[in-house]
């Protein structure tokens, strides 16, 4: 079942929102010399892939994420220009100006696009205009999720909100306990059934949408250390879905799958990357802090192949593309590489600024959105 896929849901309680103290990490500290990236070599062209359209946006240094539904693509700028994409042609299905720094999005329904803005207001659009906009409570780095005619927003805060996709009503929130430091990234929001699948903390909850009660919570990682940087632990998107089972990522600490229908988890495993997992119902794909491109078993999470010919080149989360995995860096190449084995497909360049949201597939369409606000549609074998 799609994003999309939410039974009716209906109004409940509201519930207060609490400001959050929000930390920015980044794998590297002052006085510690970076990392030289690996090298590239030169490529065989294994899977032919060629760029069919590209377009600009605007620059992009916010956690943006490129909503799919159906061959539409939504995504948005810094500067909060929104735009829904035809993902065949990138020709502007239709494009606005919000004319306010975006901090979060893009999530879309494929009708209805939402956004969140640096000013902690969530701005939902359709046809090309603004139907509606609420203040929230806590600034948010994770894309709204619109699904079943609902807006949901996954704050900094670890609340859950609700809102009614096209009046902007507000539903219900649902309140977790905070911690002091949270990750300025994207984190877990997506529709599992008729469940709401969110990352709170270091865990996989399943939320009833119809009134945000908590239906299971599994752990995929726990805090540790002493202070407070030791002990965050936070889950980072994209995640992997198969059927009932929801794969993820905890920052730094590890991988873990769960059933999202009895909210059991399956397995972890300790693993160091910052960026989300891709995979399907044989593998799990991910990329470690240290560039290191990896392969575990769905089943048991045990490793079945790495490769470090993109070692500290800013890798994005992977994405599954056919017979290869695409995955942005911080020189805006995209790299195809085999899933069998991680060996070198293909490598795709763009305007040569980073890739900064994770690659996506829209029917057969490849897309890469650059930090500089190029975006880039390829067609991969």
């Amino acid at each position: 079942m799609s994003r999309q896929s939410f039974a009716s849901l209906t109004l409940s309680v509201r519930a207060p929102v609490a400001i959050l103290l929000v930390a920015a990490l980044s794998g590297c500290f002052g006085g510690v010399k970076k990392p030289q990236p690996a090298e590239l070599q030169p490529v065989v062209a294994l899977v032919s892939a060629s760029q069919s359209w590209s377009t600009r946006i605007g620059t992009v240094r916010f956690p943006l994420e490129v909503a799919v539904s159906g061959n539409t693509v939504a995504l948005a700028s810094g500067d909060g220009t929104v735009a829904l994409l035809e993902a065949t042609t990138g020709r502007d299905v239709w494009r606005m100006a919000l004319n306010t720094p975006i901090a979060a999005g893009a999530g879309s329904d494929g009708k209805v696009v939402a956004v969140v803005t640096k000013a902690n207001d969530v701005v939902a659009l359709q046809d090309g205009r603004e139907i509606w906009r609420q203040k929230l409570g806590a600034q948010v780095f994770t894309a709204p999720l619109v699904a079943g005619a609902r807006v949901f927003v996954l704050a900094a805060d670890r609340s859950v909100n609700a809102f009614d996709g096209q009046t902007g009503r507000k539903l219900w929130s649902q309140q977790r306990p905070t911690e002091p430091l949270v990750l300025r990234q994207s984190g877990v929001l997506r529709a599992v059934g008729d469940t709401l699948v969110a990352g709170l903390s270091g865990r996989l909850a399943g939320l009833n949408p119809s009134n945000g009660s908590i239906q299971w919570e599994a752990p995929i990682a726990s805090p540790r250390g002493i202070n407070d940087v030791e002990r965050l632990v936070d889950l980072v998107g994209r995640v992997s879905r198969v059927g009932d089972t929801v794969c993820a990522r905890a920052f730094q600490a590890s991988i873990g799958c769960v059933n999202a229908v009895r909210g059991s988890l399956l397995w972890t495993k300790p693993a160091s990357g910052a960026q989300g997992i891709d995979g399907d119902e044989r593998f799990l794909f991910g990329t470690e802090s240290d560039g290191t491109v990896m392969a575990w078993r769905r089943n048991d999470g045990e490793r079945v192949w790495s490769t470090d010919r993109l070692r500290y080149r800013g890798l994005t989360a992977p994405l599954m593309a056919g017979r290869s995995i695409a995955i942005g860096d911080s020189s805006g190449f995209v790299h195809l590489l085999s899933r069998e084995d991680g060996s070198l497909f293909n490598r795709l360049p763009t305007d040569g600024s980073a890739i900064v949201a994770s690659p996506v597939l829209a029917g057969n369409t490849l897309i890469a959105v650059t930090q500089n606000g190029g975006v880039y549609g390829f067609k991969p074998e």
